[in-house]
């Protein structure tokens, strides 16, 4: 009977670890998605995400024109560093992008609130938010490289498996740190 829990276990801690190599490879992978935020006619809606130091940060925004075909509002955005610097600030637009890298760890925050004259109606904005190997342009790695299909594919996984590994030290480091 020994024998079968010793078993059981090692399955059950194989398959814990499994389960935490993919939930922190959809946590590496995972660091692209586009959202819609409603604006209310007053007020700031804010987007964060807590990324670590010396991550590449690609983003789009961009008022959604349907709700409002007799005119087009126009927002302002804010991005700011954990710290609180500006990394992105516009005002009286209606589509835009920001880029940076990181330079701390910590929560990025990415504000929107309607600017323009007619603050009587909300709006939707459509955010595309992209870090790490997610806002690689993986076309101009494969031109430049000459590389292509099984070949690229193994790169972009390479990329996953080294985003994985250092989100694990960065974790080990964190854990560390609240243990003392």
């Amino acid at each position: 009977m020994g024998g079968v829990t010793a078993i059981s276990r090692r399955r059950g801690g194989a398959a814990s670890a499994a389960a935490l190599v993919v939930a922190l490879w959809w946590v590496a992978c995972g660091g692209a998605g586009a959202v819609w935020l409603d604006l209310p006619a007053t007020g700031t809606k804010c987007v964060s995400e807590e990324i670590q130091p010396n991550v590449v940060v690609l983003a789009d925004y961009a008022v959604v024109f349907e709700q409002h075909p007799e005119g087009h509002p126009t927002i302002a955005v804010k991005v700011t560093s954990p710290y609180g610097n500006t990394l992105h600030h516009k005002e009286n637009t209606t589509v835009g992008q920001f880029a940076f890298t990181t330079t701390e760890a910590g929560n990025y925050l990415a504000c929107f609130w309607i600017d323009s004259a007619d603050k009587g109606v909300g709006t939707s904005v459509n955010l595309d938010w992209k870090i790490g190997i997610a806002a690689k342009d993986w076309d101009s790695v494969a031109r430049k490289e000459k590389i292509e299909g099984v070949e690229l594919e193994l790169r972009k996984l390479e990329a996953a498996v080294e985003a994985i590994h250092h989100n694990l030290l960065y974790l080990k480091t964190r854990e560390a740190e609240m243990r003392k």
